[in-house]
């Protein structure tokens, strides 16, 4: 899967850091979509069918833990990578306790967000 083919979705309620992370992915060819209310979370994702969820742990609306776990447990979307971020490092074993793929502390460095996007979206194209 090339970029231009790979559709990211960001959950994050904090719109300085779904700003930059969009404007980033733009920028390599990825769609971008978003949003900053978890509970819209699954709804948003169910519709627009991202390959790909980079998740915020502390959402506003619904905790991204929980929101991990359900898409987790949906057979239509468990395959999803979902990458959870977080300012906390030390929550980084909920984050995989609740089903993501990877884990990510912010501030994180983009080049490093950018291997694990190619990274998870190369690995489901191959799948």
């Amino acid at each position: 899967m090339n970029a231009k083919n790979v559709k990211i979705m960001i959950a994050d309620d904090d719109p300085g850091i779904v700003d930059a992370v969009e404007m980033l992915l733009k920028f390599e060819g990825y769609e971008v979509i978003s949003t900053l209310d978890g509970s819209t979370t699954i709804f948003d994702m169910k519709q627009e069918q991202p390959d790909l969820l980079l998740l915020d742990i502390w959402m506003s609306g619904e905790d991204g833990r929980d929101i991990c776990k359900k898409i987790k447990q949906d057979e239509a979307t468990k395959s999803l990578p979902v990458i959870m971020i977080s300012a906390s490092r030390d929550i980084r074993e909920s984050a995989m306790e609740a089903g993501a793929d990877d884990f990510l502390a912010k501030p994180f460095e983009m080049d490093q967000l950018l291997k694990k996007i190619a990274y998870y979206t190369q690995k489901r194209d191959v799948a």
